[in-house]
């Protein structure tokens, strides 16, 4: 999927394990709110991991979206900014629904995103959620690849 972002247009892909290992601490919170302008729009694009967000992107949140920054009196950086929000599952769509075993939807089980996306003053998006993803090949991954490119060139438009 990263692959797919990064031959998209106008998209810049910051991935945090990437850029700063596991080493929680090691967010260069400057670079990553620098990446933040000028855009009008974020995605966050990670697996969901225990039915949460990855313990990466739960520091990044903690760390960049600093008071004064993001929010509190002077807080504006992302006001304004569209969130979409990008997930692969393990597990089958089925799991996410009320009648599944985590008896959430995939959108419920995104609440905290879309709480932080309101709480700075960002428009969300409805999420694109890729279930039963792991070992995905063939026409399968290719079909979350091309949605995937659906939305990011709505994006980069």
């Amino acid at each position: 999927m990263q692959q797919t972002a990064e031959g998209t247009a106008d998209v810049t892909v910051r991935n945090l394990e990437a850029l700063y290992g596991n080493d929680l601490s090691a967010i260069d919170v400057a670079a990553e709110q620098r990446a933040h302008d000028g855009v009008d729009r974020v995605v966050y694009m990670f697996p969901v991991h225990w039915i949460n967000l990855t313990p990466m992107l739960k520091a990044y949140l903690n760390q960049v979206w600093a008071y004064g920054w993001a929010f509190g009196p002077e807080g504006k950086a992302l006001r304004g900014k569209q969130m979409q929000v990008v997930v692969s599952a393990g597990a089958a769509e089925h799991t996410y629904s009320a009648e599944g075993l985590v008896r959430s939807s995939i959108e419920e089980v995104l609440t905290p995103m879309k709480a932080c996306a309101l709480y700075v003053g960002m428009e969300y998006l409805p999420p694109l959620a890729f279930y039963a993803a792991m070992g995905a090949e063939g026409e399968k991954l290719q079909g979350f690849r091309d949605s995937l490119s659906g939305v990011l060139a709505r994006e980069a438009a």
